[in-house]
């Protein structure tokens, strides 16, 4: 299952900045503008995997896991 997600990029002086406007904490800078979406992809694919798995262990041993859309 893919998800979307929205970049806010800028540039600012030589660096690009950009966040994740709905993941708080995903953040990065680059050289580049290619380099920046690499990594804000690669931090997203990271901060949602960590959650997922404090999530998890955040559970104990018996819990249900349902979908939800918003």
């Amino acid at each position: 299952m893919s998800n979307a997600y929205t970049a806010v990029i800028k540039q600012d002086g030589e660096w690009w900045i950009g966040w994740i406007e709905e993941i708080p904490g995903v953040n990065c800078q680059e050289r580049t503008r290619e380099e920046l979406v690499e990594t804000l992809s690669v931090t997203l694919q990271e901060a949602i995997d960590l959650n997922r798995e404090e999530a998890h262990l955040a559970a104990g041993a018996e819990y249900t896991t349902e979908r939800i859309t918003a």
